[in-house]
């Protein structure tokens, strides 16, 4: 068993111990198979893409990046050589290209490590992360999760826990940064592993919704 799977092990476990709404997510979606994105910068460069536009649109706009570098990957380099022009060509806002431009240099100057940047603590990244234009704390806790793998990372303002949330307690209203945190305390220190299911039960619910 890799250490991956030995977490989201442990974390099954004490989910479904803590919290009776996460007990009946585990039984009906476990064993969680969160899965890791480990290039970072090629990650951060589909956020930004996503910022705004619907899923299918961030799609066709990656797939435009990718066909204008080929055959070179989502890389700093590559993505630095389009300049601004060619970016735009893609599909991208002239401030969303300057984003993208932005952390391609940061990387290729050495300013932004994503080895050295994976040794901090999540407080660390997120501060990190989040001085760079374009990334927010939401994209800085995407990367926590699904780059690094960090167990205890809780997306409060994240549209898919806050229904959730909402669902599991009854609310009339999708909780705020606060609410949401103290809703969360049982889900510790695995809110990463909660958050995975809070997206699943979202996602079952639209596609019953959807029939």
């Amino acid at each position: 068993m890799t250490q991956l799977a030995e977490v989201l092990a442990k974390a099954d476990e004490h989910l479904a111990r803590a919290c009776p709404h996460m007990a009946r997510l585990v039984r009906e979606h476990g064993p969680c198979a969160l899965q890791l994105h480990p290039e970072p910068f090629q990650m951060l460069v589909r956020s930004i893409s996503a910022q705004q536009i619907s899923g299918a649109a961030a799609r066709s706009i990656i797939r435009r990046l990718e066909g204008t570098i080929k055959p070179a990957r989502i890389t700093p380099a590559a993505v630095a050589d389009c300049g601004e022009e060619s970016l735009r060509r893609a599909g991208y806002s002239a401030r969303k290209a300057s984003y993208l431009l932005g952390l391609a240099r940061e990387v290729l100057d050495g300013s932004l490590d994503f080895d050295s940047l994976a040794t901090r603590p999540d407080d660390e990244i997120v501060e990190r992360l989040t001085k760079l234009r374009g990334i927010g704390v939401w994209t800085a806790q995407m990367y926590l999760i699904f780059c690094l793998g960090r167990p205890d990372v809780l997306p409060y303002d994240d549209l898919g826990v806050r229904q959730a949330l909402k669902n599991f307690h009854g609310l009339e209203e999708l909780p705020r940064k606060r609410e949401a945190i103290e809703l969360a305390v049982p889900w510790r220190p695995y809110a990463s592993v909660a958050s995975w299911y809070c997206w699943r039960s979202i996602d079952v619910k639209v596609a019953q919704e959807a029939v």
